[in-house]
């Protein structure tokens, strides 16, 4: 197992390692100068040349993306051109935003589509199956935006239950919070449980089929503790894999909904700095989006040794 998780931490590292270099180019061979870029076309060349000056720009490439690097590694990402404070403290009060939604999103994700998907696969081409499957359908064609404004017209503004857009704020109490961030989590949530649900379904089935169900059945094992307690565990592989990959999404992909919502996450900070030119703060974000998604690939993958030992000696 030490080497098992020796091999995939030195991996995380230079996948990171990969990610920075490829961020930081990306933004390097972006045309024309940086700083005219975030002052915009009518700034003067002395305006420019001084913040070129402030944000090193006027410093080998190299050299620049070492200090950033090392910023990184010691907490100083520099400061924001359009917000005129740290980034660190933008990013961090945005994230008490973003990840609680997200986490929110995953965990509803996780339980519809665990609750239909194994409901399905258990009532196969019955009624059942094939009514659950055809709305998982409809919930993968519908755009989380659209359904987050429908959500929006229905509690909000006909039935008052919940404020149509806004944060109170973890000060207002965590229930408020909470509350603030239902509807979004929902409109995240539909379109991922309607994915998840449809493998989870598909990976039930597979296991369903294999002699130690049959075996188990034979013992007198009811359909509901087999299901639960034998074909889950041996069909949550492709499951994780999933899950990992739309946790992931839902942490870098909740520009929009955020937007929907008015809440102050970092999806909507990333959205403004573009507008606002602001290129450290967009810089700054993308890696830790990045990273986020990287840190997730790894833990699924310590999961996978968890659950399927094979998993773990295969790899050793």
């Amino acid at each position: 197992m030490v080497l098992f998780l020796f091999k995939r931490l030195a991996t995380l590292l230079a996948t990171l390692v990969v990610a920075s270099m490829v961020i930081f180019l990306v933004l390097e061979i972006l045309p024309g100068d940086a700083a005219q870029v975030m002052m915009g076309p009518d700034a003067s060349p002395e305006a420019v040349q001084a913040l070129a000056t402030q944000l090193g720009l006027d410093r080998p490439p190299l050299a620049r993306y070492a200090l950033w690097v090392a910023g990184m590694l010691t907490g100083d990402l520099g400061d924001s051109y359009a917000y005129s404070s740290p980034v660190l403290s933008l990013v961090l009060e945005r994230l008490a935003v973003t990840v609680p939604l997200a986490i929110m999103a995953m965990l509803l994700t996780t339980a519809l589509a665990l609750t239909v998907g194994i409901y399905a696969a258990a009532r196969h081409n019955r009624f059942g199956d094939l009514g659950l499957m055809g709305l998982t359908q409809v919930g993968i064609a519908v755009p989380n935006f659209w359904f987050a404004i429908l959500l929006i017209l229905l509690f909000s503004v006909h039935l008052n239950w919940f404020s149509a857009g806004g944060f109170p704020g973890w000060d207002e109490g965590a229930a408020q919070a909470l509350k603030a961030l239902l509807l979004p989590a929902i409109s995240l949530a539909v379109v991922q449980a309607a994915i998840l649900a449809r493998i989870t379904r598909s990976a039930v089935l597979d296991v369903l089929r294999e002699d130690f169900v049959r075996t188990a059945r034979a013992k007198g094992l009811s359909q509901r503790a087999t299901l639960w307690g034998h074909v889950l565990r041996n069909a949550m592989i492709p499951v994780i894999t999933v899950m990992g990959l739309q946790f992931a999404n839902l942490l870098a992909g909740t520009i929009v909904v955020e937007n929907v919502f008015y809440l102050p996450g970092l999806g909507r900070l990333v959205f403004q700095s573009i507008a606002n030119r602001d290129l450290i703060v967009v810089r700054n974000c993308v890696m830790l989006l990045a990273a986020m998604v990287i840190v997730v690939n790894f833990c699924v993958d310590v999961l996978y040794a968890v659950i399927d030992p094979r998993v773990k000696a295969s790899d050793i």
